[in-house]
């Protein structure tokens, strides 16, 4: 019986032993191109993941010319909210770290650049028409030349001018500030440059590696991951508050790959996809109410609806577009029903495509639809309407082939006649007549009317026989 405590505690000596033995595990997470909701969610679960296996650290490898302000900040929220430290490494040679690059790498708990790298340029920069940015200021006064005063310099007998009334701020104004005060609290956490950070900001600054360590932006330049990580070995860090320090010498990196869902949320948060899968989805219910039993149009209508509003919930769109967008369909499809040549078509066309342009808000322009999407929609869209005009036009001119208009003027000829009635053949079918005059079977008639289901019939002047 004493045995078995013994062996228990070597099982448990051994164990432990083991867990103090194991190599350190370094996910690399690969932060590549526009940052968007794809982005932030792979971040996010890949964050996760490594707290969930215990991991000594996160390498955020970046190399991304910027991208949603939104989805930056939400990675942003989970490098400072993230149990495991955090390494922004812009890599390889000739990555950059631009725009939201240059917030994320001053939030990471170590921030690291490859030589021949950049970061910088952290301006926001707007979808569509692009906002004013803040005025430069005014130079000051030259002094006086050659011993005689400026022209426009007051003396004491001039009356002192009145104050100019002061320039109300922009809304490019206000974006650029709210982006220099959340850069500068990000640098001041983490000890680095908060001067250059703002200038970043303000004056879209850009720096190289080398410089970027030089003046403090920086913690580590390292041309590879494996320098990279025996320069983090023994560095102190403090996460949430805690000093720790990082065991990274033989840690063994691990890369975790985007999965199916990351690609799928990728593919639909594009705008130019979501645009159109807005249309498709917009036009494939119009077309299944319309046509009702169809079943196909509703179906591939719906689903392509419904992920086009996923899409559009995790984008900064700007609603007065999508109003526009549907006003401008609903034009477009009121001149197939009700024919205006061309006043409905041409307005929702132009409707359409003004909508089209400012559906997306500020966001940077890897997230607008393309002007080559929006033209060609609406061209087709114009196209379209002008088909249905011309349709219309042709219809109108047609000659009545059906209904009681069709049959006046028909000619026939009579089987039987009595008096003033009898019956007559015409388009192939008997029907019951009279006339005015007496006719005599097998002569040639014309329907002047009808009454109900009596045709009104005339002899054909021998003229129109021959």
């Amino acid at each position: 019986m004493p045995r078995l405590p013994l062996v228990v505690i070597f099982l448990l000596t051994l164990l432990s032993g083991g867990a103090v033995g194991a190599e350190p595990l370094i996910p690399i997470l690969n932060l590549k191109g526009p940052i968007g909701p794809a982005t932030s969610d792979y971040v996010e679960r890949g964050l996760e993941q490594a707290r969930e296996q215990g991991a000594e650290a996160v390498v955020l490898r970046i190399d991304t010319p910027g991208g949603l302000d939104s989805a930056m900040r939400d990675i942003i929220k989970s490098v400072l909210s993230s149990p495991v430290p955090v390494v922004a490494y812009v890599a390889p040679s000739g990555a950059r770290a631009a725009s939201a690059g240059t917030y994320i790498l001053y939030a990471s708990h170590v921030a690291a650049m490859a030589p021949g790298t950049s970061v910088g340029a952290a301006t926001p920069v707007p979808i569509g028409l692009p906002s004013p940015l803040p005025s430069p200021p005014r130079p000051e006064r030259q002094p006086e030349k050659n011993g005689e005063p400026d022209e426009e310099q007051t003396t004491d007998d001039t009356p002192p001018r009145e104050p100019k009334p002061a320039v109300r701020p922009t809304m490019g104004d206000k974006a650029v500030s709210d982006a220099a005060a959340y850069i500068r609290s990000l640098a001041r956490m983490r000890g680095r440059n908060a001067d250059w950070a703002e200038k970043a900001v303000r004056e879209a600054a850009s720096l190289g590696a080398e410089e970027a360590l030089e003046i403090g932006v920086i913690d580590i330049v390292a041309p590879t991951l494996e320098d990279l990580l025996a320069q983090l070995d023994g560095r102190q860090v403090v996460v949430l508050g805690q000093t720790r320090s990082l065991s990274t010498k033989a840690a063994r990196t691990v890369e975790i790959e985007a999965d199916w869902r990351t690609e799928l949320l990728a593919v639909i948060t594009n705008p130019n996809v979501a645009y159109i899968l807005m249309l498709v989805g917009i036009y494939g219910l119009m077309f299944e109410f319309i046509n009702p039993g169809a079943l196909v149009p509703g179906i591939v209508g719906a689903v392509c609806l419904v992920l086009a509003l996923y899409a559009l919930n995790v984008l900064p769109i700007n609603y007065a577009g999508l109003a526009l967008m549907l006003l401008g369909i609903g034009l477009m499809t009121a001149e197939a029903f009700a024919p205006s040549f061309g006043v409905l078509g041409i307005g929702g066309a132009a409707a359409f495509a003004i909508g089209s342009v400012i559906l997306f808000e500020a966001g940077g322009p890897h997230f607008a639809v393309s002007w080559a999407v929006v033209g060609a929609v609406a061209l087709s869209s114009l196209a379209f309407s002008m088909i249905v005009i011309a349709m219309a036009v042709k219809a109108r001119r047609r000659p009545v082939v059906t209904g009681r208009r069709e049959m006046i003027g028909s000619k026939g000829q009579v089987l039987e006649w009595s008096g003033r009635t009898g019956r007559v053949r015409t388009h192939g079918e008997i029907w019951q007549a009279s006339a005015h005059t007496p006719l005599e079977p097998g002569q040639e008639i014309r329907v002047a009317s009808l009454e109900e289901l009596t045709l009104v019939v005339e002899p054909v002047p021998k003229k129109d026989e021959q």
